[in-house]
């Protein structure tokens, strides 16, 4: 049996593809069961956060594991497979395992070295452990993970160089100012009460917000989220629970909003939010176009997919030919700036069909496209001449202009500040282009991740430092861990031949006080002792050698020969790996 992996993260699949991959709680133990039921695979888990659903499988077949593992994923994820595909990775045996203690790491995190990667990996594995999914591999390969992700935090400062997306997100929100100073003062609500939501609460309460209010579908872990924060001795946060149906309210109250929930909807609409910042503000809330680059409520991602953006007062982009120049067939946003429409930069490389709607534009009169579509090549050579002799006519020619200055309306600054953590989204990306919000969701901090990687390199030796402590110790746990999986996989064998052994010296025995019916218990117990003696050092040489040959790369073969060469039955062998594996599945995460 080998270690099969198969995913998509920040790394591989942009974020829209990960937002609809994204599996739920429930979707996530039916993975787990249907992985199970499938042929390869023995053994599954799960590890799905904000920026990566991973399927980790025990399977007995390469090939057929990796079209089952990801053709179950595709149905879980509700992603077609043809579109899922070009998205997905793949690490066998020794590869996938490296790839868990990087993750475990921080090493592959959309924020190098943090360190909350490691909950959700102990989540993963209690998860499989409580649907008998995992078993000795996983249940090993998991628990290593954990403690070499402690073990890279502990022994190097990867601390230092990374920070928990949390972090990152409300550095984000703050816009180079210091998140504490930014914080200052500020009512906070935080929506969900798992664990990112958790780590957000206590962050903001220790960069010095006046209040965090949780709301929470299940109102017992909103008070009990509340109870801990007011009781934190190292803040002096004022914190409530509220039911989720009050969520609307505490929207017009709060200045920062951190949503990270499972729903499988959108939890905050742009509606909402607009409704909340024109409560505060006293003023109807528009669309800012320059907030988004210019994109339609239906260019912005999610906005049209939800269907919830449509309730808010939308300010419709100009048309492309607004201005004096009325009718005019030529896309103006694509005019190089400073140019006269009827000059050379206006109609180069323009096809001559459009050239001469052109011409008889600026002459004033209209000519129908599919006519001139019909036109011969010499009947376009013809229509340029054509338009020259009409750009001499009217007055128009090439003519550079100086550029006048673009003034742009400042954006307001703003009334509320959302931080989305959840995948799918909580927050309605429309809300991107609300004036008074700023919103940080995970696929702006992706890239600001990346855009921050860029920035580092110039004052990045510290950090660079600890990473490749980080790698190290990563290269050497994944040998070790190698080396133990493949000694371990001989083990049964060896148990079995001691059995074996066992069993031969009992019966020889029993033979000996057949024939010697008058042996006092005293030589009867020297002889015994004397015949196992001989056999454990007979069987100890090469027990011990066979196990060091076996966590040597390519050493799978020694059991086999192990059992070809002592004649051990194989299901002797099976019995023993069984029992094993039974007393493996009762171990919990540590």
């Amino acid at each position: 049996m080998s270690l099969l992996v198969v995913g998509l993260s920040h790394r591989s699949a942009p974020v829209s593809v990960l937002e609809r991959a994204a599996l739920g709680a429930d979707a996530q133990i039916k993975l787990l069961q249907d992985t199970v039921a499938a042929e390869p695979a023995t053994e599954a888990a799960v590890l799905a956060t904000c920026n990566r659903i991973e399927l980790y499988a025990d399977v007995d077949k390469f090939h057929a594991g990796v079209a089952e593992l990801s053709t179950l994923l595709a149905q879980h994820s509700g992603v077609g497979l043809d579109e899922l595909t070009p998205y997905l990775y793949v690490h066998y045996e020794d590869r996938a395992v490296h790839h868990l203690f990087s993750v475990a790491c921080g090493l592959d995190s959309m924020v190098v070295g943090e360190g909350q990667i490691l909950g959700q990996i102990k989540d993963s594995l209690a998860k499989a452990q409580d649907l008998h999914s995992a078993g000795r591999l996983l249940n090993d390969l998991f628990q290593q993970a954990l403690r070499v992700g402690k073990r890279a935090h502990s022994e190097t400062g990867i601390d230092r160089a990374g920070q928990s997306l949390v972090t990152f997100g409300l550095e984000q929100l703050a816009v180079g100012t210091d998140v504490a100073t930014w914080a200052g003062g500020k009512k906070a609500l935080v929506i969900g009460a798992g664990s990112m939501s958790s780590l957000a609460a206590a962050t903001l309460a220790r960069a010095g917000v006046a209040e965090v209010v949780v709301a929470n579908r299940t109102f017992d872990r909103a008070e009990r989220l509340a109870q801990i924060l007011t009781e934190a001795g190292d803040t002096d946060v004022s914190a409530r629970a509220v039911p989720m149906e009050s969520v609307p309210v505490e929207l017009t109250r709060a200045d920062v909003v951190v949503s990270c929930t499972g729903a499988t909807g959108l939890v905050l609409t742009a509606a909402a939010i607009a409704e909340a910042v024109e409560g505060r503000t006293g003023r109807p809330v528009a669309f800012d176009e320059a907030a988004d680059g210019g994109r339609t409520a239906d260019q912005v991602p999610g906005a049209r997919a939800h269907g919830d953006s449509t309730d808010v007062p939308q300010t419709p982009l100009p048309p492309t030919s607004v201005g004096t120049d009325e009718n005019c067939p030529l896309d103006l946003a694509g005019v190089q700036g400073g140019f006269s429409v009827h000059g050379e930069a206006a109609v180069a490389g323009m096809d001559a069909a459009t050239l001469e709607q052109h011409a008889a534009w600026a002459a004033g009169s209209a000519v129908d496209r599919r006519e001139a579509a019909r036109r011969s090549p010499e009947a376009d050579a013809e229509l340029i001449t054509a338009l020259a002799a009409t750009v001499a006519t009217v007055g128009r020619i090439p003519e550079r202009r100086r550029p006048e200055p673009v003034v742009e309306a400042p954006r307001p600054a703003p009334v509320l500040w959302l931080l989305d953590l959840a995948m799918p989204r909580d927050i309605d990306a429309a809300a991107h282009r609300l004036a008074g919000v700023r919103l940080v969701d995970i696929e702006s901090l992706a890239e600001a991740s990346a855009t921050a990687s860029d920035e580092r390199t110039a004052s990045a030796a510290p950090m660079a430092a600890d990473v490749d402590q980080v790698r190290r110790i990563v290269a050497d746990e994944v040998a070790a861990f190698g080396a133990a999986q493949r000694a371990a996989h001989i083990t049964p064998t060896v148990v079995a031949l001691r059995t074996m052994a066992a069993d031969v010296v009992a019966n020889e025995i029993a033979r000996l006080e057949g024939r010697l019916p008058g042996l006092d218990d005293k030589h009867r117990s020297e002889i015994t002792q004397t015949v196992k003696r001989v056999v454990d050092k007979l069987l100890h040489a090469p027990t011990v050698r066979v196990k060091q040959l076996a966590a040597e790369p390519g050493g799978a073969g020694y059991a086999d020969a192990l059992r070809t060469l002592f004649d051990l039955d194989q299901e002797t062998v099976a019995s023993v790996s069984r029992a094993e594996d039974s007393t493996e599945e009762n171990r919990g995460p540590r």
